[in-house]
């Protein structure tokens, strides 16, 4: 029900997105989805991969600074107010969400949010007791 999440420091400094990037295509490792924020002098970089331990491991040895974060990802159909629901339960649950991030699956017909909030566990029986469609972590890194 969790999905690991890679999350990589980056300086801001040219190249440094396409150094990463390359450790894991050398790798053999595919990007389902990413966001990243930054300040003036440095961002963080999140990626859900296709074998998200492997990338930890590669990326460390490339001498980068990585961590793993569990997330949620939800399925959210493509229809007025479907997104509005979801987030309405884990706001009436009194769940805060500290950042999200989507991608629109071809095969799935449905975007998939990827949110990391102040207790998983809690965020998940909300939105499935609500028929809100939680994503196994082995259905998102084939997406």
């Amino acid at each position: 029900m969790l999905i690991k999440q890679i999350s990589v420091f980056v300086e801001n400094k040219s190249g440094r997105l396409a150094e990463i990037t390359s450790v894991l295509a050398d790798n053999g490792i595919d990007i389902r989805a990413l966001s990243i924020a930054d300040t003036t002098d440095f961002g963080i970089l999140r990626l859900i991969v296709d074998k998200p331990d492997q990338a930890e491991k590669v990326l460390k040895e490339a001498g980068m600074t990585v961590s793993l974060t569990n997330v949620i990802a939800i399925g959210i159909p493509d229809t007025p107010g479907a997104f509005a629901k979801a987030m309405k339960v884990l706001s009436d649950t009194g769940i805060g969400i500290e950042y999200m991030y989507a991608f629109i699956s071809r095969d799935e017909g449905r975007a998939c949010v990827l949110l990391r909030v102040t207790d998983n566990e809690e965020a998940v029986a909300a939105l499935r007791k609500n028929d809100i469609e939680i994503f196994e972590e082995d259905k998102v890194y084939k997406m």
